[in-house]
């Protein structure tokens, strides 16, 4: 029995001693909730569970939207970053894509583009575009066989 009590002063000294290294500043620094963006928001799969993807926005367009006030505030897009991770291997493949070529391309090539640039500014993250966004903006990427997911 007092090896338990023993234990237990230990455990509590331990988490007293990590509480108190933490600075103020840490604490300030801190995320609020609203803030918070869980990861699984930011990643789609493809149909078999074997492929996660990302999509980071690396230049967006200074052009402002047509109609705001039907379709809320929206970013037009136009080069991202592309991250596929195969989950069987853990290989990471990365590309950049000028979406904004790519469309041009497809319009040239096949008199037809589906891509969509506009995304609205709360599907974008801490940088990185919500997965439910993602099919807008590589349809001609995939159409065009630059990626296969």
């Amino acid at each position: 029995m007092p090896e338990e009590n023993l234990k237990e002063d230990q455990v509590e000294s331990n988490i007293e001693s990590l509480l108190e290294t933490v600075s103020d500043a840490e604490v300030n620094s801190r995320i609020s909730f609203e803030e918070f963006t869980d990861e699984r928001a930011l990643i789609s799969s493809d149909t078999f569970k074997k492929k996660h993807m990302k999509i980071k926005v690396l230049e967006v367009s200074d052009e402002n939207p047509v109609s705001k006030w039907k379709f809320g505030d929206r970013v037009k897009i136009t080069k991202i970053l592309v991250t596929i991770k195969h989950l069987a291997t853990q290989q990471v493949e990365e590309a950049e894509f000028d979406i904004e070529a790519i469309e041009l391309e497809m319009s040239e090539k096949r008199h037809y583009s589906s891509v969509n640039r506009w995304i609205p500014v709360e599907d974008i993250k801490n940088g990185y575009v919500v997965g439910s966004m993602h099919t807008r903006l590589i349809s001609d990427a995939a159409a065009l066989d630059y990626i296969i997911f």
